[in-house]
C-alpha cells in the first residue's frame, strides 16, 4: 500500500508491506528544496526500495486529499467574497484549469514513467479526504486500542478542525469546523505579521512567545476569534486576507495592532515577542477547550492528535499536564507529509478491511523509517569527497564523541535511518553539550545560520527524564514542552529578573542551560533504548563521563535547508559550518584533519530563508 501527500507543501511517500509501516520520506531531502511541493518521485523510488517491491506489486496507491473538493472550496469561497479577491481568482484559475482539476491524470502518468509502464497497467488511483489522512496517521499508528481524535491544521478541502473516534480499524467523524475558520490560519495570520514564513515559520513564532507579555490577548478574543466555552470558534474576517486575497492579513488588522507587518529579516521588536506571547496564550486555549469538549463527547481516555497546530508542542505539553484525557500521542510527522502516511493506513484499514492491533509504545519505529546507509556507501562517498576520517568500532566511538563533547565540540551525528517528520531525532542530528553556556549561540549562528532567541531540545534517556524535567512520561518525537526541575535552576538576581525581551537571552537559567528557554522550558524528547540503540548508547557513555544523561539535539542542517539525508550530505554540512566532530556511522571525522574548503560565502544563497 503506497501513500502520497504532494502539490501544497511538504511532498511525501509512505509505503506499508502487510499493514506494516516500511518506509516514510519527504521529498524535500531528495530534492534539498525545503518543502518541496513537487510530485514525490524521489521519495516514492525509496519507497519502493524499502520495501523491495516496483510499482507493478503494489496493490493501491492512496492520495492523501481530493483536488475537486478544494476547487470547489475555492469557487464558493470567491462567489461568496465577490468582488474583492479578483487579483487572487485570475491568478489561481489558470492554474487549476491547466493543472489541478487534471491531477488524477497527471499523478498517473508520473507513476506510470517512474514505473516504467503504460498507464493501464497502474493500481488502482484513490483519493482520501485531507482531514480522513490526518487522522488516520494519527490513530492507527498510536498505541491506543481506541481514542478520540483531533485534528487541527490551516485547511484541508474544507475541514480545519475535526474530531473522531478511532475504534480497532474503525475511523468515525464526529464533526468538523469548516473554512474559513481555521485555528491554523489565525496562527499563520499572526507569523506572517510578526515577519516570519507563512508554512515554515510557525514554530519560530512559538519559540518567540516566551520572550513577550501576553498583553494582546483581550485584542485578539474581542476582536479576532470568537471563542466559545466549548471550543468552538469563528474568526472575523474582515481582519482577515487569506480567505481571496494573496498576503494573510490587511490593513484593518494592521490597524488593530499599530502598524504594517514587520519586515521579514528586520530587528524583532518587543511588539512581535508581546504578539508571539498573546496568540500562543490563546491557541493554547482553543486547544485545551476543544479537547475538554472532545472528551466529554466520546467519554474517551486516550487523545490522537494530527495537523499542523498538533506540532505546536507547548501545547501538546499543557493537555499532557492539564487532562483531562489520560494519555496522549502525536504523529511525528503532523503536517502534510504525514498525510501520506494517513493515506496508505486508510487503504489497508478502510479500503481493504484489514484489522488492526494497537503496538505497544507505537507503530512508527521511533520515526526512523527513511534511507540508511552501510559502511561501503558511507566510505565511498566520504572517499570522493577527498574526506580525512577514522572507522571505530562502537564502544571507542562512543567513549571518544563523549569526550569531544564534554570539552564543549559540536558534533554532526548521521546514523541509521533518517527520520520521517521535521524533527531530527538522533539520526541526523547535531548535538553537544547541554551543560555549556556558550552552546545555544554557538549553534545558533556559528552552525545553524539562524536567528538567535531560537531555543534548542534536550534529548534525554527515557529511564532519566523525571531526573531533569518536570514529566515522566514518553515524549520520543520532541513534540512535548516541560518545565527543567527547580532544583536544577540558577537563582536570578533582581536585576535580572527585571530583563525582558531579547535582554533574557544570554542568562544563565539553569545547570542545563543550552537547552533552558527563558521561560525554564524545554522541548523534550526521550531517548529509547528499543528504537535508537545508538544514540542510546551515546548518551550512556556521556552520562558514564560527566554523569549527565541529557546532550543538545537540533536538526542536521542550516537555516533554509532541508535535514541531510545521505553522507554527502552531511560531509557538506559540515565543511561549511563551525562545525568541530562529524561522524557518520562509525566513522569519525574531525575539522582540523580536514583539508580547508575554500572560504565561499555564496552557498548561503542555495537556500531561500525559512
Amino acid at each position: 500500500m503506497l501513500g502520497i501527500s504532494a502539490f501544497y507543501h511538504d511532498s511525501a511517500a509512505a509505503i506499508l508491506v502487510d499493514g506494516q509501516i516500511v518506509g516514510a520520506a519527504q521529498e524535500e531531502r531528495f530534492s534539498r528544496i525545503k518543502h518541496d511541493a513537487g510530485f514525490p518521485v524521489h521519495a516514492i523510488s525509496y519507497c519502493l526500495e524499502a520495501a523491495g517491491l516496483t510499482l507493478s506489486e503494489i496493490d493501491r496507491i492512496v492520495f492523501y486529499d481530493k483536488p475537486i473538493l478544494k476547487f470547489e472550496r475555492l469557487l464558493e469561497t470567491y462567489v461568496s467574497y465577490a468582488p474583492s479577491g479578483i487579483r487572487s481568482f485570475i491568478a489561481a484559475m489558470p492554474v487549476w484549469l491547466k493543472d489541478k482539476l487534471y491531477l488524477k491524470q497527471a499523478i498517473r502518468e508520473d507513476l506510470a514513467e517512474l514505473g516504467d509502464m503504460k498507464n493501464k497497467d497502474l493500481p488502482p488511483l484513490l483519493f482520501a479526504e485531507h482531514h480522513q489522512s490526518h487522522a488516520a496517521s494519527a490513530f492507527y499508528p498510536s498505541p491506543f486500542e481506541r481514542a478520540a481524535v483531533l485534528c487541527l491544521d490551516g485547511v484541508g478541502e474544507w475541514a480545519t478542525t475535526s474530531v473522531w473516534v478511532g475504534n480497532g480499524r474503525e475511523l468515525t467523524p464526529l464533526w468538523e469546523i469548516d473554512f474559513p475558520h481555521s485555528l491554523g490560519l489565525l496562527y499563520s495570520a499572526f507569523t506572517y505579521y510578526t515577519g516570519f514564513k507563512v508554512n515554515s515559520g510557525e514554530y519560530k513564532l512559538m519559540g518567540l512567545a516566551p520572550y513577550g507579555e501576553p498583553t494582546y490577548v483581550d485584542a485578539i478574543l474581542d476582536n479576532l476569534i470568537d471563542l466559545k466555552d466549548d471550543g468552538t470558534f469563528r474568526l472575523d474576517m474582515s481582519y482577515f486576507n487569506y480567505a481571496t486575497g494573496l498576503t494573510m492579513t490587511n490593513k484593518r488588522f494592521d490597524a488593530l495592532f499599530g502598524g504594517p507587518p514587520r519586515r521579514p529579516e528586520s530587528p524583532i521588536s518587543q511588539q512581535e515577542m508581546d504578539i508571539a506571547a498573546s496568540i500562543q496564550q490563546v491557541t493554547e486555549e482553543v486547544v485545551l477547550r476543544l479537547a475538554k469538549t472532545v472528551h466529554e463527547e466520546t467519554g474517551e481516555t486516550a487523545l490522537c492528535l494530527a495537523g499542523g497546530v498538533a506540532l505546536n508542542c507547548v501545547a501538546n505539553g499543557r493537555l499532557l499536564r492539564e487532562g483531562p484525557f489520560d494519555d496522549i500521542w502525536v504523529q511525528p510527522a503532523a503536517g502534510d507529509a504525514g498525510g501520506a502516511l494517513g493515506a496508505a493506513l486508510l487503504g489497508w484499514h478502510v479500503y481493504e478491511q484489514k484489522e488492526r492491533i494497537a503496538v505497544p509504545g507505537d507503530a512508527m519505529r521511533g520515526s526512523y523509517l527513511g534511507p540508511e546507509f552501510d559502511d561501503e556507501a558511507i566510505r565511498t562517498a566520504l572517499d570522493a569527497a577527498d574526506a580525512r576520517y577514522q572507522r571505530l568500532d562502537d564502544p571507542e566511538l562512543m567513549s571518544r564523541l563523549a569526550g569531544l563533547m564534554g570539552e564543549e565540540k559540536v558534533v554532526g551525528w548521521f546514523q541509521g535511518r533518517m527520520e520521517f517528520g521535521p524533527r531530527a531525532l538522533g539520526g541526523r542530528s547535531i548535538i553537544g553539550d547541554p551543560r555549556s553556556a556558550k552552546m545555544q549561540s554557538v549553534m545558533n549562528l556559528k552552525i545553524k545560520y539562524r536567528e538567535s532567541f531560537r531555543p534548542f531540545a534536550p534529548s534525554v534517556l527515557r529511564e532519566r527524564v523525571s531526573d531533569y524535567f518536570d514529566m515522566d512520561a514518553d515524549s520520543p518525537y520532541m513534540l512535548i514542552v516541560a518545565d527543567v526541575r527547580k532544583d536544577l535552576l540558577v537563582e536570578l538576581d533582581e536585576e535580572q529578573q527585571k530583563l525582558s525581551g531579547i535582554d533574557k537571552l544570554n542568562l544563565k537559567r539553569s545547570q542545563l542551560p543550552a537547552i533552558t528557554h527563558v521561560d525554564n522550558s524545554a522541548r523534550i524528547q526521550t531517548v529509547h533504548e528499543g528504537t535508537n540503540p545508538r544514540y542510546h548508547a551515546l548518551l550512556k557513555a556521556f552520562e558514564a563521563q560527566t554523569g549527565c544523561g541529557v546532550l543538545v539535539n537540533t536538526s542536521f542542517n542550516v537555516r533554509g535547508e532541508p535535514i541531510v539525508c545521505t553522507p554527502a550530505d552531511a560531509y557538506r554540512c559540515f565543511m561549511r559550518t563551525e562545525m568541530d566532530v562529524l561522524v557518520v556511522g562509525n566513522f569519525l571525522l574531525l575539522k582540523e584533519d580536514q583539508t580547508p574548503w575554500e572560504k565561499d560565502e555564496a552557498w548561503k544563497e542555495e537556500f531561500a530563508l525559512d
